[in-house]
């Protein structure tokens, strides 16, 4: 632990704090906070603690879910994008954040973004195979009985994080609240396939998933865990290169506030 001190004023300094948080299981991080320095930290239970700016390298919100999607509205497939029909208990969703920055402006209410991955996996019911490289979703029907043959989208999700957040209870923990917007660029689409045919195979492309993403997400939990949902307002596909109007919704549990 470092720290730099400024000028002094009205009997307190302004400071740059790096710190490497080892001690609190819930979480691992190294913080750089800048502000004026006090007494009492920001998650204390003081009605005016110091406001502060802070970038954190995180692991946290690990996002444990169902991947569902709507056509037209509808969570019924209309018979023209039936070959997207899925699993629904095997169809997931599953992201992390590893960076935030934010500044807390008192102890119930902080805004921040971040940056973190976002994986949607479709678990698809029929033996077909996309293929790559193509100007629109194409597929092909296969004569092979898939055990496994999953479809899925990688993409770095960069959220901007609304929290409010309770005094301390008797425990120590808090109930927190965050919504807010969040978009994200694709990184890769992937399948899986798993047969006794042809063992396990693995294909990348970008599979013409959208190569931009903007939504909404809201979460709520208890210390170090919680639910959530996160609900994307543009096509899982590019504009005119998949079923139009197919939407994703994603909900699940939430480890590491």
């Amino acid at each position: 632990m470092f720290a730099a001190g400024g000028f002094a004023q009205d009997k307190k300094d302004t400071v740059l704090v790096v710190t490497r948080d080892t001690v609190k299981s819930e979480k691992r991080s190294i913080t750089i906070k800048i502000g004026e320095s006090d007494s009492k930290d920001s998650t204390e239970n003081d009605s005016k603690p110091a406001s502060k700016v802070t970038f954190q390298f995180i692991a946290a919100r690990f996002d444990i879910g169902l991947s569902t999607y709507t056509d037209k509205g509808s969570y019924t497939l209309s018979p023209a994008n039936s070959f997207l029909e899925r699993e629904t208990w095997k169809s997931s969703n599953f992201g992390f954040e590893f960076f935030q920055m934010g500044y807390r402006f008192n102890s119930h209410f902080k805004i921040y973004t971040g940056a973190g991955l976002d994986w949607n996996h479709m678990r698809l019911k029929q033996n077909i195979t996309f293929q790559k490289d193509k100007s629109s979703l194409t597929y092909v029907t296969d004569a092979v009985d898939y055990k496994k043959n999953r479809f899925s989208s990688q993409y770095l999700r960069i959220p901007l994080s609304f929290q409010l957040r309770t005094n301390d209870d008797k425990k120590g923990d808090k109930l927190n609240f965050v919504f807010g917007p969040e978009i994200g660029f694709l990184l890769n689409g992937k399948i899986k396939q798993v047969s006794d045919a042809n063992g396990k195979d693995k294909f990348k492309d970008d599979y013409n998933f959208n190569p931009f993403r903007y939504g909404a997400f809201a979460r709520i939990g208890y210390g170090g865990m919680g639910v959530y949902a996160k609900y994307y307002g543009n096509d899982v596909f590019a504009d005119g290169q998949g079923p139009k109007d197919f939407k994703n919704l994603s909900f699940g549990l939430m480890f590491g506030f």
